[in-house]
């Protein structure tokens, strides 16, 4: 069996033509000696044409060693990009233009125009807003700042003036009366469900309501807190009376939906309910709830009565273009007397409707009702 295996196919024989004879040699030769020897005659004339360069600019240090910077200062070459240079500009002979010289550096040509700014002359204006420095006789830009940080005061310092100021407000930690025992006065004031001497006293001086923390949420029914539409809608209370703090204390706190909108009245729920309930204002729970349900049937009554005037004026509006169609040659109605075998109707005397107040009369035969109009 033959092998199908692929080969390498063998050499091609050189051409007569690659070979190089003895005489292509020589020239080869000749020509490599004349271009170095050609090389050698430009190198040594530009080495005669160069500047001689002082060799104190680099001198030779030991190795491991570093050359001073003084050395470096005192004996750097003069090149054009030398910023020490202190050349002026020279004036060109061409075009009477002054030009700078090699050994200055040349600015790019947009920074060639520019203005030159003394900022020790220059006084600053704090973005156009006035300071103390400005106006020193102005007493508004001199009052102190009772919310800022003192300029002589730490931020460590600054964090726990702040945190014993809010301590403070809320009567919490150091500053809550029912752990103090130098006050008797306070002491005696106790939680009115559990007796506890730790009691809300914001509740205390605000609402006048001693509760501590943990009755409020037993007691939701009774403590929760309701803002001042609540008030008003739950217990038809009047804005006189929920501004009044002699007769509903209340909290005040930001408004939750908007920032820059009134700050919510929140009131307790037993307060409001006892002033409600009590003789000054609805007298019980059932007269509350008598007075709510008449509002409501007012309410009622005044939509059904806008209802019916707005019905009786679509009525009248209809009628009358209907009375100015018949008489315009239209046509009329059924039941209308126009002969020719139908029923005539016979009107009897006009009744007033005690429901809509107008003015109706009926048919003696078929009883057929209808609505005089005033014109």
């Amino acid at each position: 069996m033959a092998d199908t295996r692929p080969s390498t196919p063998p050499q091609a024989p050189r051409s007569k033509a690659m070979d190089i004879t003895p005489e292509q040699v020589r020239r080869m030769e000749e020509s490599r000696l004349r271009a170095k020897a050609l090389r050698s005659q430009q190198d040594a004339a530009s080495s005669r044409s160069a500047p001689k360069v002082n060799q104190n600019y680099y001198p030779v240090t030991t190795a491991g060693t570093k050359r001073p910077h003084s050395a470096i200062a005192a004996n750097a070459p003069p090149t054009n990009r030398d910023a020490r240079s202190s050349a002026t500009p020279a004036p060109n002979s061409n075009n009477g233009m002054a030009a700078m010289q090699d050994t200055d550096i040349r600015a790019a040509r947009k920074f060639q125009k520019f203005v030159e700014y003394d900022f020790s002359k220059m006084t600053d204006t704090k973005g156009g807003f006035m300071t103390a420095e400005d106006d020193p006789h102005n007493k508004a830009l001199h009052a102190p700042d009772q919310d800022g940080k003192p300029a002589n005061m730490t931020l460590k310092e600054w964090e726990r003036t702040q945190l014993q100021r809010r301590l403070r407000d809320q009567r919490a930690g150091p500053f809550e009366p029912g752990l103090s025992v130098l006050d008797k006065r306070e002491i005696t004031k106790k939680c009115q469900e559990c007796n506890s001497l730790e009691i809300d006293w914001q509740w205390d001086e605000l609402l006048h309501c001693q509760v501590c923390h943990t009755c409020k949420d037993k007691f939701p029914e009774k403590y929760s807190l309701l803002t001042k539409t609540e008030a008003k809608e739950d217990y038809l209370l009047t804005d006189p009376e929920l501004r009044d703090e002699t007769l509903l204390p209340h909290l005040e706190k930001p408004n939750p939906h908007k920032s820059t909108w009134n700050n919510m009245m929140l009131y307790v729920r037993y307060q409001v309910e006892e002033y409600a309930f009590s003789d000054k204002k609805w007298g019980s729970a059932e007269a509350l709830d008598e007075e709510f349900q008449r509002r409501l049937d007012e309410t009622k009554a005044r939509k059904e009565k806008k209802f019916r005037n707005k019905l009786n004026e679509l009525k009248k509006r209809t009628r009358v273009d209907a009375y100015k169609r018949a008489r315009g040659g239209g046509g009329g109605e059924f039941g209308d007397t126009i002969g020719n075998g139908r029923h005539e109707h016979e009107w009897g005397r006009s009744v007033e409707d005690a429901e809509t107040g107008m003015m109706k009369k009926q048919c003696t035969e078929c009883g057929m009702e209808v609505e005089e109009l005033e014109f």
